[in-house]
C-alpha cells in the first residue's frame, strides 16, 4: 500500500478514487456483496428463534463485506489486496475481521459516552432556562419563554450536535486504518482525520446519496414491505457500502502519516 506524505485531502480527487474503488470492489468482492445482500434480504422471513440465527449471520456477513471492501479500498492492486487477506470474490473471515469488530465496539462505546454527556448537559441547560412546561405541552410556543432564551437554547443545541458530528466524522477512518495498520485502530483514527473535517464530511454526504434516495423512495411509499426491504439490502450491500468504504479508503491513503515497518496482516 502506498501512503502519501503531504497529508492533503482534495475532495474531488478522493471522490474520483471512490468511483474507481466502487468498480474494483464489484470486480474483486462481488461474492461478499452477494452474500451480505442475500442474508439481509431474507430478514422479513425470519421469525421466532430464526431471528437470532439471522442476527448472527448478518453480523458475520457484514464483517466479511466490510473487511473485503476495506482491503480493496486501501490496496494498489489485487495482489496487494490478497496480501492483506482478501479471499476469492471477497469471501474471507479471520483476525482482521475480529479487529474491525473490536474497533467498532470501542468507537460505539466512546460515542455512547459522548452522547450521554451531551444529553446531560442539554438537560441541565434546558432546566436552568426555566421554560414554561405547560406551554410546551400545549404547543403554545408564544408562551414558552422569552425569545432570547429560545434562540440561545437553539444555538447551544446546534453546537452540541455539531460537536457530536465532528467526533463521528473524525472516527470514520477506523475501518481502513485497522486494515492498513494491521492492528485494531479505534480512537487513534481521530488523529489521522485531524484538520480534515470539512472534506471528509463533504465526501460522506456525496457518497451517502444512494441511501438518501432510498429514504426518499421509502418515505414516498414506493419502497415498502418485503420488496422494499430487499431493495434496501441490495443497494446498501452493492452500492452504498462499497462506495462509502472506497471514499474512506481513498481519504485514509492520503491522510495516513505512519505505516508500521514490516507489519504483518493476518
Amino acid at each position: 500500500m502506498i501512503v502519501t506524505n503531504d497529508r492533503r485531502l482534495r475532495l474531488g480527487e478522493a471522490l474520483k478514487a471512490s468511483v474507481v474503488g466502487l468498480v474494483r470492489a464489484w470486480r474483486w468482492a462481488w461474492g461478499a456483496m452477494a452474500v451480505c445482500a442475500l442474508v439481509w434480504a431474507v430478514r422479513p422471513f425470519m421469525v421466532g428463534v430464526l431471528g437470532w440465527v439471522w442476527a448472527a449471520a448478518a453480523l458475520v456477513a457484514g464483517l466479511i463485506l466490510i473487511g473485503a471492501l476495506a482491503r480493496t479500498a486501501i490496496s494498489d492492486d489485487r495482489n496487494d489486496a490478497r496480501r492483506l487477506g482478501l479471499g476469492a470474490t471477497g469471501l474471507q473471515l479471520g483476525l482482521p475481521e475480529l479487529r474491525l469488530l473490536g474497533a467498532a465496539l470501542l468507537c460505539a462505546v466512546f460515542m455512547a459516552m459522548i452522547l450521554s454527556v451531551v444529553a446531560l448537559v442539554l438537560l441541565a441547560v434546558f432546566g436552568m432556562a426555566e421554560l414554561n412546561a405547560e406551554a410546551i405541552r400545549l404547543r403554545d410556543w408564544a408562551e414558552v419563554g422569552p425569545i432570547w432564551k429560545l434562540v440561545l437554547l437553539a444555538v447551544v443545541t446546534l453546537l452540541a450536535f455539531y460537536g457530536v458530528l465532528v467526533m463521528v466524522v473524525r472516527l470514520s477512518l477506523f475501518v481502513p486504518a485497522t486494515l492498513g495498520r494491521g492492528h485494531m485502530v479505534s480512537l487513534n483514527s481521530m488523529g489521522i482525520a485531524q484538520g480534515r473535517f470539512r472534506p471528509l464530511l463533504g465526501g460522506l454526504i456525496v457518497v451517502g446519496q444512494p441511501k438518501v434516495a432510498l429514504l426518499v423512495l421509502t418515505g414516498g411509499g414506493l419502497l415498502s414491505g418485503p420488496i422494499g426491504w430487499i431493495v434496501w439490502a441490495v443497494v446498501l450491500s452493492a452500492v452504498e457500502a462499497p462506495l462509502t468504504v472506497a471514499f474512506l479508503g481513498a481519504a485514509y491513503r492520503r491522510l495516513e502519516y505512519w505505516t508500521p515497518q514490516g507489519a504483518t496482516h493476518d
